[in-house]
């Protein structure tokens, strides 16, 4: 078997056997990505030796499944599982008093699967299988507490604005397909004119729906309802993270007013985000917005043409966002909420979590030496050297800058004093495991940049142009006066009267409620009306068609019986005829036969040859007929 369906197996029968066996689940979801992390890592190690080779599967006629086996993928599949370990690692704890843990693991290692084969397809058709698959798990995840109104309505929310952007990624698909003749990814990436313009169009929506790319960012901040663990596996390398390496992938295809169209989405996302992450109140939707920010300054990289850049910011954003969340559930687990003045101090109380919290967050701001730091210089430089960069660098600075200020806002309510009246610290059950999930992290997030320049050589992509001591500059500059902004001057303050616009999610006009999410549901509903009519029309015609089987089998049941009745009766006149034929008329014939034999023998023995028998016999006869001839005539 190919090493390239490891990583995928491992987390798929991890789930199975949860689901079958209902106990053990932690230890089994925890075996299956850590058994998925080592495949992967073989798998990069061959990709980079150049011993992989792709895998075609069974599918459909003339349209195989096919994984591929590249460093990029390769890259990826290492980067899920290795977040996804660290997540259920910390999961143990976090989950420890929770109902529903053979569900809750058994849907985490589904997740990794799924996405694992969506960054190991190598033809669009499992792109799509993948695709859903991680919306599904997505929903069931983010609705885990189901019998919550908000988690379930987060879900609900999730799923319609994230189903309505897959429409673009369908029709790009089908587009692709029809163009090249194939749904090889590879072979797709070739084509050219109007026919890529229109699928880097649909695909950029797809990605817009996923990565919550302005107008379709609601989603991501309601998704907060559900466990911490899920998201910070949504956030960092698995749901959220769809969209921008769809986009990375296939960046060959990209042409350029589709490029700029990405940079300018990205752009103007990095900035409304950010506007809204400075603006919360909850330290999760805090970090929600912050998400989307940064996958909009990914998309920046990938609008400027430098892909490589969208990569690393990637790579780093994973561990560090997932680090930042993990850490914040043991806040939560502390002090019974996630609400940012519920949070007051809580960094003073538990002050190694608050340390990684810390770590991560000035790793997201670009503080020197840590991870941010090399992927937010790659990203400002190829805004910097593109072609559009009048639009690009400033959107990326203000991201940048954005970026600093609300983490610091976080930073200082986190460590303020606890003023009083406001709620103590408790006892967090599973502390050491959260803790090993967090600072397995947030140690990838201070050092990984350390890793980007072999990943540069293994991957072999072009790189930002020059610039790099200014962007490295700007983006300094940009970090240290968000900093001293966040921390500074308050967030109402410093937006002045936009501050109710961001606390609102930058509702306009009805907001996305009104324009994305109402006319989602009026569809959806509209489609439910629709499927009942049908059920109840397929019903009734069923039903009649049942009624009409029923009569007739009764007739055929009726038919059935008067032909047996015909048939019993037929037998019974048979029988009555052949036992008359033998017993009345066979006995009357032979009865006479008989008689007249009898008489014949009689008759024969009167002729004994003498001739005196025969004169008595003569005489006799004789005598008789006279007698009868006179009695005759007397009487008349």
């Amino acid at each position: 078997m190919s090493d390239l369906v490891f990583p995928i197996v491992f987390p798929l029968l991890a789930a199975a056997a949860i689901l079958l066996l209902r106990r053990g689940a932690a230890i089994l979801a925890l075996a299956g990505v850590a058994l998925s992390l080592a495949a992967s890592l073989r798998l990069l190690g061959a990709t980079a030796s150049g011993d992989s080779a792709p895998l075609v599967l069974p599918g459909l006629p003339d349209l195989p499944l096919r994984l591929t086996a590249e460093p990029l993928t390769a890259l990826f599949s290492v980067l899920v599982a290795a977040v996804a370990t660290c997540v259920l690692i910390y999961s143990v704890g976090y989950m420890k008093r929770e109902s529903g843990l053979p569900r809750f693991f058994a849907l985490m290692s589904l997740f990794v699967a799924a996405m694992q084969a969506l960054v190991l397809a190598g033809d669009w058709i499992l792109v799509l299988v993948a695709w859903e698959l991680i919306g599904l798990c997505s929903y069931l995840l983010i609705g885990f507490w189901f019998q919550r109104p908000e988690a379930a309505n987060a879900a609900s929310r999730a799923f319609l604005y994230t189903r309505s952007a897959d429409l673009g990624l369908y029709i790009a698909i089908f587009i692709l397909i029809g163009a090249a003749g194939t749904s090889q990814i590879a072979a797709t990436l070739n084509v050219d004119g109007g026919t890529a313009v229109a699928a880097g169009l649909l695909l950029l929506l797809a990605a817009m729906g996923k990565s919550a790319q302005v107008p379709l960012q609601d989603w991501l901040m309601r998704a907060m309802a559900g466990p911490t663990p899920v998201s910070a596996l949504l956030h960092s390398a698995t749901l959220v993270a769809a969209g921008a390496i769809l986009l990375i992938r296939v960046a060959p295809l990209l042409a350029p007013n589709v490029l700029l169209a990405i940079g300018l989405v990205g752009g103007i996302t990095t900035v409304a985000a950010g506007l809204i992450a400075l603006a919360e109140r909850d330290l999760k939707r805090l970090l929600a917005a912050s998400t989307a920010s940064q996958y909009g300054l990914m998309l920046i990289a990938v609008g400027a043409g430098v892909p490589l850049a969208a990569l690393l910011h990637l790579l780093a954003h994973a561990a560090i966002k997932s680090g930042l969340f993990l850490a914040t559930g043991e806040f939560q687990h502390a002090r019974g909420g996630t609400a940012l003045r519920c949070l007051r101090g809580v960094g003073r109380d538990r002050r190694w979590t608050f340390l990684g919290f810390a770590l991560a967050a000035m790793a997201l701001v670009g503080a020197p030496p840590l991870s941010g730091f090399f992927s937010k210089d790659a990203v400002i430089a190829a805004a910097l050297s593109a072609p559009s960069t009048a639009w690009l660098a400033p959107l990326a600075l203000a991201g940048t800058l954005l970026t600093g200020a609300y983490l610091a806002r976080a930073l200082r309510m986190l460590w303020l004093e606890r003023e009083e009246g406001e709620s103590e610290s408790r006892p967090v059950a599973g502390a050491r495991w959260m803790g090993v999930g967090v600072w397995a992290l947030v140690i990838p997030a201070v050092f990984l940049g350390l890793t980007f320049g072999p990943i540069e050589a293994l991957l072999g992509l072009p790189g930002p142009e020059a610039h790099g001591t200014t962007a490295m500059l700007f983006g300094l500059l940009a970090a240290v006066v968000g900093l001293a902004l966040g921390w500074l001057v308050p967030a109402p303050r410093l937006l002045g009267p936009f501050h109710p616009w961001a606390q609102s999610g930058l509702v306009i006009s009805g907001g996305l409620t009104f324009w994305i999410g109402r006319p989602a549901m009026a569809i959806a509903y509209g489609c439910q009306r629709l499927e009942r009519g049908l059920y109840a029309t397929v019903l009734s015609v069923g039903r009649g068609g049942l009624f009409i089987a029923r009569g007739c089998g009764r007739v055929e049941r009726g038919l059935y019986a008067a032909v047996l009745g015909t048939g019993r009766a037929s037998l019974a006149v048979a029988h009555l005829v052949r036992v008359g034929d033998e017993r009345r008329i066979d006995g009357l014939i032979f009865s006479l036969v008989a008689g007249v034999r009898g008489w014949g023998d009689r008759a024969r023995s009167l002729q004994s040859g003498w001739i005196h028998h025969s004169l008595a016999i003569s005489a006799v006869v004789t005598a008789v007929t006279l007698i009868i001839l006179l009695s005759a005539s007397l009487s008349f």
